[in-house]
């Protein structure tokens, strides 16, 4: 099993700052894509809508990948093959932002994609080994960091990428190397945590055909994690594109989706004040109204399109950091949280990478928006659905007649 987390304050102090620097980085890498997909587009010869299924590449390598990283982390440890994604994160960012070859572009983002995978599964669990006194309000700071730096990438790259340079501008490869800026941070930070700690073997755990791909609420955090994930990245694509098609400016339209990201900054820290009390029950279904509420908004009065951007950031944030809270809240132990979040992030990326393709498909086919926005609206629906499932205090791994706090928990699968 792994050692016993390092008690001493200065060391949480240390892993907590490291955690952090970590989401930092696991989403602006992907989220400066959409407001270059003009530049990208021209540069390559081709349309935007066809480049949706570049912001797809990611969340298929999330969906391939994120199955294996549990079982990585039982062989090698959980710290060191962290440590390992964050220095293939950075190879990954270097060989997407290469110029000659467009397949240097879809290679790198598919790596990318990979890395991601591994520490978006096993940063969770991270948080339920050295933080489970803590899990509602450290989880709700790594998805605020995450979101947070998502929508600085978003803001900055249009602006980067018209700096003046020899011979032109910088040039959106420039623009996407920058998304990466605070990676050699998170490296060193972490780095220093494992120092921190007791040496870590990897564990082997005992494996059953009936673990967690046979969990009925495991399914359940799955679709949640699948469906908020499919709206954000359909948003996080398409809205500049939209804010485009309304008369905004390249830059204001890239500012747009920051301020969308930065809104969803601010509902991630709301979801510890929702896990409380009686509305804990129903907030995972609450949450996805205000989304239907803002789509619903774009829809019928476009002019307001900055008030429905706000609406859909404070509830796109607060469903991710509620998923991420599911992982450990609905399991027992860190291991069942590793396995948890790596089956519900393998097929909820899955899931989510079928929305920008989607979405694309749609604008091609009807020439509007409205169509494309109706499909969002759905798959918040569907959100809201799950929600009112996943709500209920149960546990992946064990009997669903389990309801003592103390029932023993299976081995994780």
């Amino acid at each position: 099993m792994t050692a016993e987390p390092d008690d001493r304050g200065s060391s949480r102090l240390l892993l907590l700052i490291a955690v952090l620097l970590i989401a930092a980085n696991l989403r602006a890498t992907i989220t400066g894509v959409g407001p270059l997909l003009a530049q990208i587009a021209d540069d390559l010869g081709t349309s935007e809508a066809a480049l949706g299924a570049l912001a797809a590449v990611p969340l298929i390598a999330f969906g391939l990948v994120s199955p294996i990283a549990h079982g990585l982390s039982a062989r090698w440890g959980m710290s060191r093959v962290v440590l390992a994604s964050l220095l293939i994160l950075a190879v990954g960012t270097i060989w997407r932002s290469l110029p000659g070859s467009p397949a240097n572009l879809w290679l790198g983002t598919a790596l990318i994609g990979a890395s991601l995978a591994v520490a978006n599964v096993l940063m969770p669990a991270v948080i339920k080994r050295d933080f489970s006194d803590r899990i509602p309000s450290v989880t709700a700071a790594f998805t605020a960091c995450l979101s947070g730096m998502g929508a600085v990438a978003s803001g900055v790259v249009v602006p980067i990428s018209h700096i003046p340079a020899s011979g032109g501008d910088l040039g959106w490869q420039a623009a996407l190397l920058c998304t990466a800026a605070l990676l050699p941070f998170a490296i060193l930070a972490w780095l220093l945590a494992m120092r921190q700690r007791a040496p870590e073997r990897g564990t082997r755990l005992k494996r059953t055909r009936s673990g967690i791909w046979t969990d009925l609420l495991a399914w359940q955090v799955l679709a949640y994690m699948g469906l908020q994930s499919m709206t954000f990245y359909m948003l996080v694509t398409w809205l500049a594109p939209i804010a485009h098609s309304l008369g905004r400016s390249e830059v204001v339209a890239g500012i747009d989706v920051m301020i969308y990201q930065l809104c969803a900054f601010a509902g991630s820290l709301v979801v510890p004040l929702l896990l409380r009390g009686r509305i804990e029950r129903f907030a995972p279904a609450v949450i996805p109204v205000l989304s239907i509420v803002g789509i619903l908004g774009l829809i019928a009065l476009p002019g307001a399109f900055l008030f429905w951007v706000i609406l859909c950031g404070l509830a796109s944030g607060a469903s991710l950091s509620m998923s991420f809270s599911l992982f450990s809240l609905r399991a027992r132990t860190h291991q069942g949280s590793s396995a948890l979040s790596g089956m519900a992030q393998s097929g909820g990326y899955l899931i989510a990478a079928t929305g920008p393709i989607l979405f694309g498909t749609l604008l091609t086919l009807t020439g509007g928006w409205v169509a494309p926005l109706i499909l969002v609206a759905v798959v918040l629906t569907g959100q809201l659905i799950v929600g009112a499932l996943v709500g209920r205090e149960r546990f992946v791994l064990e009997p669903r007649d389990a309801v003592s706090p103390a029932a023993p928990t299976q081995s994780a699968d």
